[in-house]
């Protein structure tokens, strides 16, 4: 697909105008890359400034070269990584993002990306042959041989060997010249030789698809029966015009344009099958500001929409997606839909509704699937169904009776330890890889002496004292992301949390040495880093929650992670015997307010050199039911009366002084979980 798309924007740019003069006078009307710059200004790829320039002789910076890739192969916009040293919501950053998205560059170690150091010649073939694997083209990395091969880096022998075979990046009398910096005319012409390369790599031209000759901009309106859209002969120029039409009916069910429904009376919002496998949601009209996400086939509560967007509700939050990225599914038309079940013994099982397109028949099913939450709410009936779109706000079908249930471990903090030892955990590990090579599924086979879970509680145990990061949410979520060390990322690359597997691409995914270091990349650079510490950049709160707070929001795409999360560590418990769940007061901050919410050192707000370290400002929702998770270790009252929680901090354990792990929070900034 994605090879697809940028063989049709190659189409597009090589067949529109190539020498539309942008100014009657600039400093590249003369220039050996004349004809590549102006292509490249034409497009809107290279920037010029108001005299029409662009100093083509100049060095070319890191920053300015990834905006340059952005925009000649439109990289879909992505906030999945970031980097400390760019300001939020420019346009360059947001170029950046969305090429680092792409996987084609990284920053620092340090977690900079440095866009104003210039870059070199190597570095830039290190981004064009990243750009060909984003394509899914193939290259020829064999060495090319320059006298001066030796000084290129070894992380770039493949790149420069893959651009030097293809011309992109040529020597100068035999040298390749790799750490000199490249200018903007170089980074015009390289730019210039790879779509060429691409246009001659076999890539499919696409073929518009046959609408019967429909006017794309016509608006249908539909009704339904028999469980049957049907289309009337009305057609509408705008939407406006097809709105007035649908609300002046009851029986009109449907506005569509070119058989996409865009609005409906009442249904599903599905997560639609598209080029990033899954579904942003903004918190903004202007669909620029991505919240959260969630993977392709998962359902999402309607809400209304517009021929711009799509309105749709998460835990008690109003997102907004793009058209393109989503399915209506009109309540008529309805297959299915995720429900609850209380099981005789007790259990909350959850059965999710996936909705799958087959590109083969061109038609959508769904199945459902089912996993066991925990225990269910004692006021939650045996046998009975419910329905929620958070797994905390339920409702029992038939008579639409209300529960609110916080699973115990989905939404305590994993700064609170847990009481087993490594021992233990390494013995639940293998009964459960006992379990599996009884199924008889030939993936487990030989699970017990295979899984690369084997001896992890170890590891756990001592990663929770280091790190401050509860043992068994560990191991939870190194089972749940490698099915119980048996995956493949798991098996051959050491990988046993999925990092840098994707949706679009889950056979890619980092390398390790052995699982211990994929552990420690997980708590490192995932969990302490962004996640669990409050000053992250993805910091919603240190519990594995769901969409709308803690790790599930921005760290999976699957709505449903921190619940299966928190299901792993309800079992853990349960076999080694009961003794963590419901041992801490869990709690939430419930301010509605703009401002920081403060953790003190000392149950007072009158000292102004006792704030530990602050909350960035969270509205909990329209339910104020989701504000960051808290774990309540005491009470007091300070000298005007006022009660105060003492409470888990959710910093980093470098961040604190060993008797520094709690901090102090007034009572009425906060919710209490019953």
């Amino acid at each position: 697909m994605k090879r697809w798309i940028a063989s049709f924007l190659l189409l597009l740019l090589l067949v529109s105008p190539l020498f539309t003069s942008v100014a009657s006078a600039n400093d590249f009307s003369g220039h050996q890359m004349k004809e590549e710059l102006t292509f490249w200004v034409n497009k809107g790829v290279i920037q010029t400034d108001a005299k029409g320039n662009v100093y083509p002789n100049r060095a070319i910076t890191r920053g300015e070269f990834a905006s340059y890739l952005a925009r000649s192969l439109a990289l879909p916009v992505s906030t999945k990584y970031t980097f400390k040293d760019l300001h939020a919501n420019q346009s360059r950053t947001i170029e950046i993002q969305n090429a680092a998205g792409a996987g084609i560059l990284g920053g620092y170690p340090d977690g900079t990306f440095k866009p104003s150091q210039q870059i070199t010649r190597q570095q830039m073939a290190g981004m064009i042959f990243k750009a060909f694997r984003y394509l899914d083209i193939s290259v020829n990395s064999t060495l090319v041989p320059f006298k001066d091969s030796k000084s290129i880096s070894s992380n770039f022998v493949g790149a420069v060997s893959a651009a030097s075979n293809l011309h992109i990046i040529r020597g100068d009398n035999g040298y390749f010249k790799p750490k000199s910096n490249a200018t903007i005319a170089h980074a015009s012409a390289f730019l210039y030789r790879m779509f060429a390369v691409t246009n001659q790599s076999g890539s499919p031209v696409p073929v518009p698809p046959i609408v019967d000759n429909e006017n794309p901009k016509v608006h249908k309106v539909s009704t339904i029966s028999n469980s049957q859209l049907h289309v009337t002969n009305d057609a509408y120029s705008s939407f406006a015009n097809a709105l007035a039409a649908y609300n002046a009916s009851s029986v009109i069910q449907t506005i569509s344009i070119n058989n996409k429904i865009i609005k409906m009376k009442s249904g599903q919002v599905f997560a639609a099958e598209n080029p990033k496998q899954y579904t942003s949601l903004y918190s903004d009209t202007a669909l620029k500001n991505e919240v959260t996400y969630v993977q392709k086939g998962h359902e999402l509560e309607y809400i209304g929409s517009s021929d711009e967007r799509v309105v749709v509700g998460v835990g008690g939050y109003t997102y907004y997606a793009k058209h393109a990225e989503v399915d209506l599914v009109p309540t008529q038309l309805s297959k299915g839909s995720s429900y609850y079940i209380v099981t005789n013994d007790g259990l909350l099982v959850h059965y999710p509704y996936y909705r799958t397109f087959d590109t083969k028949s061109k038609q959508y099913s769904g199945r459902y699937t089912a996993y066991t939450v925990g225990p269910a709410s004692p006021t939650m009936k045996k046998g009975q169904t419910y329905t929620s779109n958070d797994g905390v706000h339920f409702k029992e079908q038939g008579n639409g009776q209300a529960v609110t249930y916080y699973p115990y471990f989905q939404f305590q903090s994993v700064r609170k330890p847990s009481s087993y030892t490594a021992a233990e955990l390494n013995l639940f590990i293998m009964n459960a890889l006992d379990a599996r090579e009884k199924t008889g599924i030939a993936r487990y086979k030989a699970a017990k002496t295979k899984s690369k879970l084997i001896g992890l509680g170890s590891y756990a145990k001592k990663m929770e004292e280091l790190h401050n990061v509860n043992a068994m949410f560990i191991l939870a979520t190194a089972i749940h992301e490698s099915d119980f060390g048996m995956s493949a990322n798991a098996q051959n690359k050491n990988n046993i949390f999925g990092i840098r597997v994707f949706d679009s691409s889950p056979e890619k995914g980092e390398f390790y040495q052995n699982p211990t270091k994929s552990v420690d990349a997980f708590i490192t650079r995932y969990i302490n880093l962004n996640y669990a510490n409050p000053f992250g950049a993805y910091a919603n709160g240190a519990a594995p929650g769901n969409k709308a707070v803690g790790f599930n929001m921005r760290y999976a795409s699957d709505p449903y992670w921190g619940s299966k999360i928190a299901g792993h560590m309800w079992r853990i418990d349960q076999f080694l015997g009961n003794k963590d769940a419901n041992q801490a007061e869990l709690a939430f901050i419930s301010y509605t307010g703009t401002t920081n919410v403060n953790i003190r050192t000392s149950p007072t707000s009158n000292k102004r050199n006792n704030i530990l370290f602050a909350y960035k400002a969270k509205h909990p929702g329209e339910m104020s039911a989701f504000g960051y998770p808290l774990v309540i270790l005491d009470r007091a009252k300070d000298e005007d009366g006022y009660v105060w929680y003492k409470v888990l901090a959710d910093t980093n354990p470098e961040y604190m002084k060993p008797a520094e792990r709690y901090g102090w929070i007034h009572s009425n900034l906060v919710t209490v979980i019953k």
